[in-house]
């Protein structure tokens, strides 16, 4: 059984809209879904390195990219020397992947869309229900967690076996129910692997629209089993907030420490990083 308690570790001005985070030593590395940044913040200084990864002409601004044309960068994850972002899929405007390696600092970008269509062809998902807002890269899968805040709440992971997404060698969707609220579900923001647990956070928001957000009516913390994906447990960690990023920062024998970010879903170039501590 877990005990958990939240708690501010960092305010950060010049990012708006934060929607995934990577903890890496001292530097933490963080996206908003309206940006073409990826932000690297130093935990023990204190500053902000801006590195672009989008270089799109048709772009009239990096930082708060309209609703239309914005990449929707709902997914950071990391393996080895190297970043993943992905975009949520939830419009034709948002399959980019952008890989980023730490060590030469080289942005090489994808596109996912024939990746993503055939995604939706095997959970039998359409374009409104369609949603990745967490993954996770292992060397050899990546699972990928579908958002089931459209009409339909396809919450659900899809398991693809392979190391290229655009291979897409051999994928699984797997349902997922998770708590209600005032009779709407919670549905996936993102997930983390931690040995043979995955931990996700989920929001639940009145809303059936992958595009329109909703009043926020609470946030959970949960985990997997990594093998069955089998619920294990899930935690209200709020009432009000929108977390949609989580990264293991520090580990012990009975304690976790993870990193969160919030989507404010406004224009406000800051950012509020929230540690939660998980007992066991």
């Amino acid at each position: 059984m877990y005990s958990a308690h939240l708690d501010v570790f960092a305010e950060i001005d010049g990012i708006g809209s934060a929607s995934g985070l990577f903890a890496s030593g001292d530097l933490l590395y963080i996206i908003g879904d309206n940006s073409a940044y990826l932000n690297e913040y130093n935990i023990k200084t204190r500053q902000l390195r801006k590195i672009q990864i989008l270089f799109d002409p048709s772009l009239n601004q990096l930082e708060n990219i309209t609703k239309a044309l914005k990449p929707d960068f709902e997914i950071l994850c990391g393996h080895g020397d190297k970043l993943y972002i992905l975009g949520s899929g939830s419009t034709n405007k948002r399959n980019l992947m952008i890989e980023f390696d730490l060590k030469t600092q080289q942005v090489i970008q994808k596109d996912l869309t024939h990746t993503y269509n055939r995604l939706k062809t095997i959970a039998h998902v359409n374009d409104e229900n369609f949603n990745l807002e967490g993954a996770i890269y292992t060397d050899t899968t990546w699972l990928l967690f579908n958002r089931g805040n459209g009409i339909g709440t396809k919450n659900g992971i899809f398991k693809i076996n392979g190391t290229d997404l655009n291979g897409l060698y051999l994928a699984t969707f797997t349902p997922a129910k998770l708590p209600n609220m005032e009779q709407v579900e919670a549905s996936f923001t993102d997930a983390v692997l931690v040995k043979n647990e995955i931990f996700f956070i989920a929001t639940v928001e009145d809303t059936q629209s992958t595009y329109t957000d909703g009043e926020i009516l609470g946030s959970f913390i949960g985990s997997l089993n990594a093998d069955t994906l089998k619920l294990n447990f899930t935690y209200r960690i709020s009432g009000n907030h929108k977390f949609e990023g989580i990264t293991l920062f520090k580990q012990t024998d009975n304690k976790l420490e993870f990193l969160l970010c919030e989507d404010r879903d406004n224009e406000e170039l800051k950012t509020t990083i929230y540690k939660l501590i998980l007992n066991y």
